[in-house]
């Protein structure tokens, strides 16, 4: 059940209208790591997930919370539109017409179609798409898609934050960048956690049983870039990180140790494709039969 209180997390107000920012600020609305995909992510995974308590709990408020500053970054949208001129701004980095006339400045569909209001689409237009969304079922690969999630957020909510100069649309992002902040920290431990006690580990999912696994290869790093460079990491020599075996480092291989493709399965390959069917049934045919004559 949802009940709604009409009152924001924390404020949302510029000190002044830019349609071209709003224009901007939308990718952290409804692009691929915005606060609606993080929202619905939270929110399928929670519905989704198999056991009651602490963990399931964890994505419930968490994934509330994100709700919430869906509503802030829309409102702030909102209000950069308010009374904000529709086209590029004097003060926009648009300056140059050719960029202007490539970039669009700003968002014709906030005035056309949601009258100068907020969308559920990206900087560039995109609707808001179901399938940023990772809610697999498994919490350890569940919750390291949601640190990851965090973090490409963070990064954007930081370089939106030096865009602007505007004192009350940097105060929101801060705040953005802070819970950010928390939510990385808290998908990492819980993560962590789930290992700790033995829920789920590495290889995820654990419960497929590596005998199955081709195991000549589970742990080779096959470099198939000429960076030799690669060899020098911790991922390829040493204990891997799920503790099951050991990092090797071997060159891509050669020609002489690859596998040839296969031949052909048809007949005549040169005759699929053709348009004059009963010609190629008949090709087909009479090849078949002088390879039994031969025999």
């Amino acid at each position: 059940m949802f009940f709604h209180r009409q009152e924001l997390q924390h404020k949302a107000s510029p000190d002044r209208p830019d349609a071209v920012y709003a224009r901007k600020l939308q990718e952290v609305l409804g692009g691929q790591y915005g606060e609606i995909t993080v929202a619905m992510q939270y929110g399928f995974q929670s519905w989704n997930a198999h056991i009651p308590g602490k963990y399931r709990d964890l994505l419930f408020g968490i994934g509330a919370e994100e709700f919430g500053h869906v509503e802030m970054l829309a409102t702030m949208i909102a209000q950069l539109l308010e009374k904000a001129p529709i086209g590029v701004t004097e003060k926009a980095v648009q300056d140059d017409p050719t960029v202007a006339a490539v970039i669009g400045g700003t968002d014709l569909q906030h005035a056309i179609v949601a009258g100068a209001g907020a969308r559920p689409v990206d900087s560039m237009g995109n609707p808001w798409s179901a399938g940023y969304i990772t809610a697999s079922g498994n919490l350890l690969a569940d919750f390291t898609a949601n640190a990851n999630a965090e973090m490409q957020g963070r990064v954007q909510v930081a370089r939106l934050y030096h865009m602007t100069d505007d004192a009350g649309v940097r105060d929101l992002l801060s705040f953005l960048l802070a819970r950010d902040t928390m939510h990385q920290n808290q998908w990492i431990a819980a993560a962590r956690e789930l290992q700790e006690e033995g829920l789920e580990g590495l290889p995820v999912p654990s419960n497929f049983p590596q005998a199955k696994e081709d195991r000549s290869v589970s742990y080779d790093y096959i470099n198939f870039s000429d960076g030799a460079a690669a060899a020098e990491g911790s991922w390829a020599s040493g204990p891997t990180p799920d503790g099951n075996g050991q990092f090797s480092y071997k060159e891509a291989p050669g020609t002489s140790q690859t596998v040839p493709m296969p031949p052909p399965t048809r007949p005549d390959s040169r005759l699929y494709g053709t348009t004059d069917l009963p010609n190629a049934v008949e090709k087909i045919a009479g090849t078949v039969q002088d390879k039994l004559h031969k025999e």
